[in-house]
């Protein structure tokens, strides 16, 4: 039985909390999706890191109070608005193909793209390295070494970029500057190949190249079928000029499933995959798309200014005009369009996204390695939007001069201010999950 609320405990406020941030971020999701929702809150379960993961939700709600005036002396007018990833994690760093060819390490997953406070970023990155280093049974002093190095890492390369950088530095992580796991990641990337995707996901029927039924793809009726197509021609208007918007017989479809989201951060949302003619008649050269539905972004429910909400057509154009923001030379294929009055993102499923896999990591030297370069590539992706064609009228000043200038008034303090958070928000993360998990197995979600 529920105490009155004069008497509840502290857990049984901070479930009462849970519940109502659930309500508003996953609401209308999870009523039109419960089984989806059950597999994704079962996947949180697991750990304190994977609830993390998919309460960024929650992560923001906590955060709403740093926008006001002196709460965060390295949050000002421009460092208050500057594009962040949204969902800063450890988990979400991964290989990419750039629009040039270029096999590079950097941030992935920009869903929750938006416009922020850059201490949302460090922050929430922070608080991750707390609690993978607390579930590798790392000690406190151990995980305050890791966050160290993180913070300066980033501060060296954001002054480096803010000062031009010195000549002939990398800025990127790509197979000729990477080392250890990171190194690891790009050179398993670089064994894939789009024909070995197609044979995970096709196959030849009657002399042509067909999606393979099952594996989670349902067959769309012609009205949706239909709908979806004059979504994708819409989309093409949206390509960058270049080699996917203008490559001749690129576009035709050959094929179309439905798909439906049921992973930790999709979980309810629809999705379809598109598979493409090849740039020529050889059957692999065919290359899949994906269409999904873009969600609202966590951090989106506690920026007041009008400036930022108002910028976006819909969500789907949102999350590519900040991915292009944040990610140079970013897939030649990604776009924007609407389906049904819903804003869709459009990328190609790529073979060459292989994330970093922290499972094997476990030697402390090799951790702080990596944290290292996650802090370098944070730096670079806040850095990116500065060379960004898009966007850029809505951050209009160098973005890393501005965290420069923030960071120098107190290096000290900015160091010792991630190192704060992430131990105090670790250990609120841990007693929000086990309070979670007793919501959860006990009944206590409305909707599943």
């Amino acid at each position: 039985m529920t105490a009155p609320a004069a008497t509840a405990t502290p857990a049984q406020a901070r479930g009462r909390e849970i519940l109502e941030v659930f309500d508003a971020a996953f609401g209308e999701l999870l009523a039109a999706d419960p089984a989806a929702f059950q597999t994704k809150f079962r996947k949180m379960a697991a750990s304190a890191f994977a609830f993390y993961r998919g309460t960024a939700c929650l992560f923001y709600a906590d955060m709403d109070g740093e926008q006001r005036p002196h709460a965060n002396p390295f949050l000002d007018e421009r460092t208050s608005r500057v594009w962040i990833h949204g969902d800063l994690h450890a988990e979400n760093f991964g290989t990419y193909m750039n629009a040039n060819g270029r096999l590079l390490f950097n941030v992935n997953d920009f869903d929750e793209a938006y416009v922020g406070p850059f201490t949302w970023d460090l922050k929430r990155f922070a608080a991750s390295v707390a609690l993978l280093g607390y579930a590798k049974a790392l000690s406190d002093e151990q995980i305050t070494a890791l966050v160290t190095t993180y913070a300066d890492a980033y501060r060296d390369r954001i002054r480096a970029l803010a000062s031009g950088a010195a000549a002939g530095e990398p800025t990127a992580l790509t197979l000729d500057t990477a080392r250890g796991p990171v190194l690891d990641a790009l050179r398993n990337a670089r064994t894939h190949t789009r024909f070995g995707l197609l044979g995970t996901m096709t196959e030849i029927r009657d002399h042509e190249r067909r999606f393979t039924p099952g594996g989670g793809s349902t067959e769309l009726d012609k009205d949706t079928r239909a709908a979806v197509l004059d979504a994708f021609d819409a989309y093409l208007d949206t390509l960058p000029a270049g080699e996917a918007r203008d490559r001749r017989g690129a576009h035709r479809v050959k094929d179309v499933v439905g798909r439906r989201g049921i992973g930790i951060g999709s979980a309810g949302l629809p999705s379809y995959n598109i598979l493409l003619e090849g740039h020529s008649d050889a059957l692999e050269n065919d290359l899949v798309i994906y269409m999904k539905q873009a969600q609202t972004p966590a951090a989106s429910r506690h920026i007041t200014d009008r400036a930022v909400r108002d910028y976006f057509h819909h969500e789907g154009h949102r999350t590519v005009i900040s991915q292009r923001a944040l990610q140079a030379h970013a897939d030649p294929w990604l776009g924007w369009t609407e389906l049904n009055g819903t804003g869709q993102l459009v990328a190609e499923v790529s073979p060459y996204a292989v994330d970093l896999d922290w499972s094997d990591l476990s030697d402390p030297d090799q951790i702080a390695q990596v944290t290292a370069d996650l802090g370098r590539a944070t730096a670079t992706m806040h850095a990116a939007a500065d060379e960004a064609e898009s966007g850029h009228s809505l951050v209009p000043f160098s973005t890393e001069r501005a965290i420069d200038e923030a960071i120098g008034t107190d290096e000290d303090g900015f160091r010792g201010m991630l190192v704060e958070f992430a131990h105090s928000y670790g250990a609120t993360a841990r007693r929000d999950h086990q309070i979670f998990v007793d919501l959860f197995r006990n009944g206590r979600i409305p909707g599943l």
